[in-house]
């Protein structure tokens, strides 16, 4: 992979990374102890109310965003992981078979652990 494509790669998943810690941000607090860890707030809408109904939104809601938190935490991972490799210089080969993972799979995908073919032979097979 030549310098350019390389540096370009790296800042696509610099700009994601700081994307996906800005989401969290909006409804989620980071977590002291726990790197990379977000806590999702519980919405308050007013103050403790007696309705049933809003208490059941608040929930509603807190639970739908705990798996958006969910989803953005494991993708922050992912990103974190691969600029991590950028540094350890092995950036681009595939977690399994250890050949390079094809540029258009990385344009694709930035953070990718996987060669395509190692991909294909570890998803589950439809019955």
């Amino acid at each position: 992979m030549d310098k350019k494509t390389f540096s370009e790669l790296k800042k696509k998943l610099e700009q994601e990374r700081t994307l996906l810690e800005k989401d969290l941000l909006k409804f989620a607090d980071k977590d002291k102890k726990i790197s990379n860890d977000y806590d999702t707030r519980f919405p308050n809408f007013g103050g403790r109310s007696s309705a049933p109904d809003e208490d059941a939104k608040e929930v509603e809601i807190y639970e739908n965003l705990l798996a958006v938190e969910y989803a953005l935490e494991l993708r922050l991972k992912e990103v974190n992981e691969a600029l991590e490799k950028i540094k350890k210089d092995n950036y681009g080969h595939c977690e399994i078979c250890k050949k390079d993972i094809k540029l258009d799979r990385l344009k694709a995908n930035s953070a990718a652990k996987t060669c395509i073919a190692c991909n294909n032979k570890n998803k589950p097979q439809e019955k």
